[in-house]
């Protein structure tokens, strides 16, 4: 009886073929994460200017924004009314 005698490759080239394969894996998963990491940069960039081009159609340019209508001095709903 013979177990084991078909394969001729000896271990030496068995952890060289494996260890070459999660070269391959990290390599490959290092490539993705830059893509995912320059996606997202773009998608910041994308979102950045957005920001900025509805700030600048509603003629905010940094100002206060949104007034809460019951703050002293705000010309809001109080001092209308009072």
């Amino acid at each position: 009886m013979c177990f084991g005698g078909g394969s001729k490759r000896s271990q030496a080239d068995i952890d060289r073929e494996a260890k070459e394969a999660a070269d391959a894996r990290i390599a490959a998963e290092d490539k993705k994460r830059e893509e995912v990491e320059a996606k997202a940069e773009q998608k910041r960039e994308d979102i950045g200017e957005a920001v900025e081009s509805r700030a600048e159609s509603k003629g905010m340019r940094g100002g206060k924004g949104r007034r809460s209508l019951f703050r002293a001095g705000g010309g809001g709903f109080l001092d209308r009314f009072s």
